[in-house]
């Protein structure tokens, strides 16, 4: 078994209440939150589920045949139960077309060895939420 690893990090900034910007290695950003024109963490968690499996897909198919559509809507129930809240089954619906022909029908063979590769292999948002990674909520030192 050969085991690599390289950290991850996103710092995230309050611009005001509820409104937050997340910032990465390269200085990309987004701006999220609670309130008109944000996406929510949640929403964010949804999206980078299906993001991930997006990329992988799209990486497979795309090299026979360009899709004429390509959508994907990720889903969960959002159950709060005795105060605590957590996402229920979740879902990711791929709603793909690629043109008729040669290289359409190439592409639309690919999607399910796509779909297997990312879940079981190289999504690493759906394979971290799958295997129950623990997370550790800490306060910097000489935080009051």
């Amino acid at each position: 078994m050969t085991r690599t690893s390289s950290p991850r990090t996103v710092q995230l900034s309050r611009e005001s209440e509820r409104v937050y910007v997340a910032t990465n290695a390269q200085g990309d950003t987004l701006r999220f939150g609670r309130g008109e024109g944000l996406l929510s963490p949640v929403e964010l968690l949804l999206a980078a589920i299906a993001g991930c499996s997006a990329i992988d897909v799209d990486v497979m198919t795309s090299r026979r045949s360009e899709p004429e559509r390509f959508d994907v809507t990720a889903s969960a129930e959002y159950v709060t139960e005795d105060g605590a809240n957590i996402l229920e089954d979740i879902r990711v619906l791929f709603d793909l077309a690629f043109p008729e022909g040669e290289d359409g029908d190439a592409a639309r063979k690919r999607i399910g060895a796509a779909l297997r590769s990312s879940h079981e292999k190289s999504c690493t948002v759906s394979r971290t939420i799958e295997a129950g990674v623990p997370v550790v909520l800490e306060q910097a030192p000489g935080t009051e």
